[in-house]
Formats: C-alpha cells, structure tokens, sequence
C-alpha cells in the first residue's frame, strides 16, 4: 500500500496529520467506501473536467453524482469531462481511477461541492486503489486553499 508520491510530498511540506487506511482492492468509490468501512459521504471523489485544455477537479462525496448543468451554470461556461488519457496525463503517478481529491498537489484549481463544506472528517483516494487518506475536515478544506464552492451534484 502506496499512496501517490506527489501527493505524500504535498501533505508532508504542509506538515499535516493524516492517516494512511488501507482495504481491500476496490474499483469506484461507493465500493470503495463499503470495502474501506468508511461513510460514503466522508469519502471524496475527484472528476477531472476540462474546457479548451483548462483542466479543474470537481470534489463531491462517494454518495454523489456530478452533475454537469449545475455545474455549468456555477462556472458560467460548459465544461466537459476529460479523458482517460487526459487523466493519466495529469495524475501520471496514480492508478487509472483512483485520483485524488487535493488537486492543488497538482496544481488544478479545485470545485467542492457543498455537502463537503462541513463535513468534520473526509477520506481521499491515496492514488491507488488500496488506500485512503484520512483527514479531519478543517485540513481537508485548508488544503484545497481558496476554491470555489458550488452545489453541482446530487445523491445516488
């Protein structure tokens, strides 16, 4: 169990107390959270979507679906998913389908949706699909710096 080296070096410069959870390989994030034990709606989820080569994360909890017209009209412009080897690209030292909700490590400017805005504790893909990263929300929220905040998913 290995979490993404970029994303390691990013919580350690920022000397944050994090837990590494490992569980059994899962291949999406409502199993994921079933696997791991943990609440699906701690569990992020990062959607890497795109307009002209501009790349964003949109953060929303395991137990969500993004939705694209909510997201539209929180942007004022249309945005579209990007693909796999757009996302291989930008997270090229993670497995395909396990990209991490801090964003910021790589640079991209970060979309969180709002039934994240309070949550007191939340689990990020490690970069793997073995391991979550735990961390209290405070951190979580300080991590992802001045992001927009929008509601632009809803339940599954």
């Amino acid at each position: 169990m290995t979490i993404s080296t970029k994303l390691q070096e990013f919580l350690d410069e920022r000397d944050v107390n994090y837990d590494v959870v490992g569980h059994p390989r899962a291949d999406s994030a409502s199993r994921t959270a079933e696997a791991a034990h943990v609440p699906g709606d701690e569990l992020t989820k990062g959607v890497l979507v795109e307009d002209a080569g501009h790349y964003m994360l949109a953060v929303l909890p395991a137990t969500r679906r993004l939705q694209f017209g909510k997201l539209h009209y929180m942007l004022g412009e249309h945005v579209g998913l990007a693909t796999e080897e757009e996302v291989r690209s930008v997270f090229p030292d993670c497995e395909h389908g396990a990209v991490p909700a801090l964003g910021t490590a790589w640079g991209l400017e970060v979309l969180l949706d709002e039934s994240l805005a309070a949550q007191d504790r939340v689990y990020v893909e490690g970069g793997d699909h073995v391991s979550l990263i735990r961390l209290d929300g405070p951190a979580f929220r300080n991590l992802l710096g001045h992001c927009r905040h929008g509601d632009f998913s809803r339940h599954i």
